[in-house]
């Protein structure tokens, strides 16, 4: 499965904002009735291949398009194994990411300000958190993700750091690293510990002798 693919109009594939599957988009131009017979009206619709479900379109006079329903919120589901806490703020800044993106973005650095917290870190200052973790031996590539979300929602929200349009540019892929981040600490240590929990008891015993 590809990484996130947010709608986008007359895109063949993308993840479906209803279903958040990543499948084949049916797409149909819309008509009205006028007096002189039928004519194409400036909306067109989006059937999801998985769940059948439709979202519509709105083309503009100057040639943008934009989806109008569902609400266009392209960023992607959170991760099924992100803490409740972090949940709410990264459902929040899903909500609101197309219509401000800064806002998206502070709202992200709070949900990993609290990631930290469940990670076992005190969460008063998130710029130690993360090097508190690293010194415990948080991979590079998780830091750097951490990192990224830390700085750009610091700078969203301090005048001439970043415009919209740097937020905007980099929105989805934020909501991304969260779940990168997520899978990474929580999600694959959870797999592991189940596979090893379901080796018989005589082998734990004897890795946990081994190692005691």
């Amino acid at each position: 499965m590809p990484a996130h693919v947010p709608p986008e109009f007359r895109k063949a594939a993308f993840h479906c904002p209803y279903c958040d599957a990543y499948a084949r988009m049916v797409w149909r131009d819309l008509f009205a009735r006028a007096s002189t017979g039928f004519r194409e009206d400036k909306i067109s619709s989006a059937e999801c291949s998985h769940c059948s479900e439709q979202s519509y379109w709105v083309r503009g006079s100057g040639g943008e398009e934009r989806m109008v329903v569902p609400d266009a919120v392209t960023a992607p589901m959170p991760h099924p194994d992100m803490p409740t806490t972090v949940r709410s703020d990264y459902e929040e800044a899903r909500r609101i990411s197309s219509a401000s993106p800064r806002g998206a973005a502070a709202l992200l650095r709070l949900a990993i300000q609290k990631l930290c917290v469940s990670l076992g870190q005190p969460g008063d200052n998130l710029n130690q958190d993360i090097g508190a973790l690293v010194q415990a031996g948080l991979p590079l590539g998780i830091q750097q993700a951490l990192d990224i979300v830390r700085v750009v929602g610091n700078n969203a929200v301090h005048p001439g750091e970043l415009n919209e349009n740097d937020v905007a540019a980099v929105s989805n892929s934020l909501f991304e690293l969260v779940n990168a981040i997520v899978d990474d600490r929580i999600a694959r240590p959870k797999k592991l510990q189940a596979m090893f929990d379901s080796l018989p008891a005589g082998a734990r015993e004897a890795i946990e002798r081994r190692d005691s």
